[in-house]
């Protein structure tokens, strides 16, 4: 045998070797022997996460029933009293169209936005680090995670089916069974809709862009549903855009049976039942095979994400989660603007905190969103009068504030890290209240925008009080950004009394003191002037009010401010 023949045989089997050595499905797969001994591993483990989960959900169901029954029993008795002689259930008929498209859109929205940081399939770090680092099959770890999602979204649905067909059967629509049996298709085929575009989104990360920047239409047009919604309350139905909806798609078809068992008009219900179970089936198919091909990246980072959210949560650190998902969904949508800097430096706060909402407009579009659904609320709850006015009353200020919370972020990114404001050249407590310039004038402008209905109804006294809100509600977003670590210790504050301590509400009342202090001082004064009769000693009051309230929390944020840096 000649050298060169000697080489090839050699070779030969250096390459059978390496063939023997390489990785293969069918002789060397032992993912099912390493997923047998992971849960061996993992029984006592899983075994005190599902004591925990018991006893949690023990207090939750507790909590419920104990405090919201009596609430829900009143509730369902008013409803049934109103049925009598009011139409209650024309007006359920008649909304039921668009009512279903703000549900689908409402899921669709929020299951697109969860899959920007979590998604269905959510694998713990060391399954992502250990488990699919290794020859194993991607399937068997990350299908069983999709079917969990797709199982627990169920849930939500079938005690929302319950729900309707309860509150169906007290205005008498429909038997509580014929009620029940009717919403059942749109409370188990429109959540594995939903879960099924949450693993789109989460399987192919360039849709991530293209879903942050449909969130604003999306807000845009459950606005126009709650329109639509409103008109046909009112006996303005537009009965071809109902036709539409009713046929355009899942959401159409998941409101046909109901709208036939209420006593309205959809003679092609049983067709649309069989679409949307094939849409429902096609789809959750089509989500359990990508599951299997979630790019590992994607499975870190989402990770890291749920637990960077789960201790926020346990430490109650709500800004430390919403910035954990918040960074992991991406940067929000901005445009390019500059502007030149100003000389004066009194003006360069004013400066950088138009120029960050100019650059990122979803800030103003949320705050446009809250404002008018505080200006809805608070008239609709001065226009029910009595009990119902000062819940109106009460989220609508809620609202209010959210509005110019979301015009205050600038701030809440000084004190997020202190060492940002070495640029400033103020002390940091002058910097701060520098902050609660802008939101307090934008969110006097909006208040004075959402109070020119009112103006033209013939009422102008919401024009000086809407815009007063304002005022409180930025000196509030500023103190509330300034609150410093979270006092966890204030939750065991009277612990050993045998009737239980004060200090979950002591922690609540500190967590929560800007928005508890601006919107309780605000509902007072108003609901006293509203009862009699909005005379200009109200509006006074209310101006009064409102100027206690922003100096009072504009100081305590100033001696806030100082803490934060001595820490």
């Amino acid at each position: 045998m000649s050298v060169r023949e000697g080489d090839l045989s050699e070779a030969a089997e250096a390459a059978a070797e390496e063939e023997d050595d390489v990785w293969s499905e069918e002789h060397d797969d032992r993912t099912d022997e390493t997923l047998r001994w992971l849960r061996d591993k993992r029984r006592a483990h899983q075994r005190q996460r599902r004591r925990d989960t018991a006893v949690l959900i023990y207090c939750v169901i507790l909590a419920v029933l104990g405090y919201g029954s009596g609430y829900v029993i009143r509730f369902l008795k008013e409803l049934q009293v109103s049925a009598d002689y009011s139409g209650v259930g024309d007006d359920v008929r008649h909304t039921l169209p668009a009512v279903f498209v703000g549900v689908s859109v409402g899921l669709a929205l929020l299951a697109a936005r969860d899959a920007l940081w979590r998604g269905p399939v959510v694998v713990p770090g060391p399954n992502v680090g250990w488990v699919l680092a290794h020859p194993v099959r991607r399937a068997a770890v990350l299908k069983p995670r999709f079917r969990f999602s797709a199982a627990l979204a169920l849930l939500p649905g079938v005690l929302a089916a319950l729900a309707a067909a309860v509150v169906l059967r007290v205005i008498d629509l429909a038997s509580f069974g014929g009620a029940l049996l009717a919403a059942l298709p749109a409370a188990l085929c429109l959540p594995l809709l939903a879960v099924t575009l949450g693993m789109v989104v989460e399987g192919r990360p360039p849709l991530a862009r293209r879903v942050r920047r449909l969130t604003a239409p999306a807000v845009l047009l459950l606005a126009l549903l709650a329109v639509q919604i409103g008109l046909a309350s009112g006996g303005h139905r537009l009965a071809a855009l109902e036709w539409i909806e009713l046929w355009s798609g899942p959401w159409g078809w998941a409101a046909q049976p109901l709208i036939a068992a209420t006593g309205g008009s959809a003679p092609g219900w049983p067709a649309a039942v069989v679409l949307l179970a094939a849409a429902a089936a096609i789809a959750l198919r089509y989500g359990h095979q990508q599951a299997a091909h979630v790019p590992t990246a994607q499975l870190r980072g989402r990770a890291a994400t749920s637990s960077a959210v789960s201790a926020g949560m346990w430490s109650l650190e709500l800004r430390a989660a919403k910035l954990a998902v918040l960074e992991a969904g991406g940067a929000e949508p901005t445009w390019r603007v500059s502007a030149r800097a100003p000389r004066n430096k009194y003006l360069v706060v004013l400066w950088r905190d138009l120029l960050a909402l100019a650059r990122t407009p979803g800030r103003l579009g949320r705050a446009l969103t809250w404002t008018g659904c505080a200006a809805v609320t608070s008239g609709l709850g001065v226009e029910l009068g009595g009990e119902k006015r000062v819940i109106g009353l009460v989220l609508g200020l809620l609202f209010g504030y959210f509005a110019v919370g979301a015009l205050a972020e600038t701030a809440r990114l000084e004190t997020d890290d202190v060492r940002r404001a070495s640029w400033s050249p103020f002390r940091f407590r002058t910097l701060m209240l520098q902050h609660a310039i802008v939101p307090a004038v934008l969110g006097a402008l909006l208040g004075l925008l959402a109070a020119v209905p009112y103006a033209v109804a013939g009422e102008r006294r919401p024009l000086l009080l809407m815009p007063v809100c304002a005022l409180p509600f930025a000196a509030a977003a500023v103190f509330a950004a300034c609150r410093g670590p979270a006092r966890t210790d204030l939750m065991f504050v009277g612990g050993g009394l045998p009737t239980g301590g004060a200090g979950p509400f002591l922690f609540m009342a500190w967590y929560a003191a800007g928005p508890l202090v601006s919107v309780g001082g605000l509902t007072l004064v108003l609901n006293a002037a509203l009862s009699r009769g909005l005379d200009g000693r109200g509006v006074l009051d209310a101006v009064c009010m409102a100027a206690a309230l922003t100096a009072g929390l504009l100081f305590f944020a100033a001696r806030s401010a100082n803490k934060l840096i001595r820490r």
